[in-house]
């Protein structure tokens, strides 16, 4: 079975990433990990569907809680659309609306 890959909507999602505290940054990377090799759906706590086509990698570790929205393409490839650190229990709707734009815009990209 091929491995998946993981790839970043542009540089400043992968350096939001890069910015979040160490323990945060190592959850992810392992999560990252098991998703090239088992693929995306791994479900809780790891992933979560958020609908129409839009996950979301959930990396917590001490009261920090990372999350990467990601959606899939063609190809066994996963697009990290957006990264940010929760303060809310909720994920703030203008992420959602930035990553589901995002996803709609790489996804168009996949087609032609």
């Amino acid at each position: 079975m091929a491995e998946w890959r993981i790839t970043y909507y542009n540089e400043a999602v992968r350096a939001s990433i890069e910015a979040w505290p160490v323990g945060t940054r190592a959850v992810y990377a392992r999560i990252t990990e098991r998703i090239q090799a088992l693929g995306p759906n791994l479900g809780m706590p790891y992933t979560r569907a958020l609908g129409d086509g839009l996950f979301e990698i959930r990396a917590q570790r001490h009261g920090a809680s990372g999350r990467a929205l990601f959606c899939m393409v063609v190809g066994r490839t996963v697009i990290v659309l957006d990264a940010f650190l929760k303060k809310t229990p909720k994920t703030p709707q203008r992420a959602l609306a930035l990553a589901r734009r995002r996803m709609k815009e790489v996804n168009f990209r996949e087609d032609a």
